[in-house]
């Protein structure tokens, strides 16, 4: 049996229990936490009552609303469609310059655009679209294979290098090293002559032998001044942006065995309607032709 007290300070009784001399007043809830504590569990069987809530063994009981948090996003999602098909029907049908001077056409791509780059696009090309070694950045003027809205929107749809799609845009540098098409002091003559192309530090005499050796196996595609040819995807070799590098040891590299991108044909999974906002907000990031 419980030793129950009266405490003699404040006139309530004990519970009975002690702990190293101390004893537990048995003060009772106060009356507002009591009903507060009530109204919680009324709420919640209420709440099992009418919500989906006690899960089962595939499914979870439906309540009496029927509720469902993905149909309610399925409605909202569809409302949206509803509310934009008919600006996105005009850029389907508009080409891409009257869409870039449209303002409110341009406006709407833009934004679209935007939001279509951060689901598609950022994992390469970053969330600035600034690139990293080996993914374009697409906000400077360098455009492997042009940067006009026309050139951007067929890059989008056809990819590089896709082997899924036929017209996939394809750009192959012979591997002059690993195939002994040049020999090694060749390929560094040639690395001093695109070093001094692109305005680096070089040799001058093994940069006047790489000339002549550019010359014979670069300049057709490159550009006899190395200012690059976008219609087959040969980059220019005269300023300081590198997709792989521009170091001598990375020239030599990516003459030896170059490394190839590849980049997926975007037509085969996005609507036209995406691919035309993609291109606009490409092309407005600031370095678009």
């Amino acid at each position: 049996m419980t030793d129950r007290k009266v405490d003699e300070a404040t006139g309530v009784e004990t519970t009975g229990h002690e702990w190293d001399g101390i004893r537990e007043l048995d003060n009772p809830m106060p009356r507002w936490w009591l009903w507060t504590f009530y109204a919680t569990i009324v709420w919640a069987i209420g709440y099992v009552i009418v919500y989906p809530a006690i899960p089962l063994a595939t499914e979870a009981t439906k309540g009496i609303w029927n509720y469902s948090s993905r149909g309610q996003l399925a409605a909202n999602l569809a409302e949206a469609d509803a509310a934009k098909a008919g600006i996105r029907e005009k850029i389907v049908t508009a080409s891409l310059d009257e869409i870039r001077d449209d303002t409110n056409l341009s406006q709407f791509a833009t934004a679209g655009g935007a939001s279509a780059f951060k689901v598609y696009c950022i994992q390469c090309h970053g969330s600035g679209a600034a690139g990293s070694a080996g993914y374009p950045n697409l906000n400077d003027d360098d455009w492997i294979w042009g940067g006009s809205l026309e050139a951007i929107e067929t890059t989008l749809l056809h990819g590089i290098r896709f082997d899924t799609d036929d017209d996939t845009r394809i750009s192959d540098m012979p591997a002059f090293g690993a195939d002994e098409l040049l020999e090694r002091p060749d390929i560094a003559d040639a690395a001093e002559f695109v070093l001094q192309l692109s305005g680096q530090e070089h040799d001058s005499e093994a940069a006047g032998r790489g000339a002549a050796i550019y010359g014979e196996n670069c300049a057709a595609c490159h550009g006899e001044a190395g200012e690059g040819l976008p219609d087959v995807g040969a980059p220019r070799l005269t300023d300081p942006i590198w997709l792989y590098g521009g170091s001598r040891e990375n020239i030599i590299a990516q003459i030896s065995r170059p490394k190839q991108g590849v980049m997926p044909a975007w037509g085969q999974r996005l609507d036209p309607a995406t691919i035309k906002q993609l291109a606009i907000y490409v092309h407005g990031l600031g370095g678009g032709q």
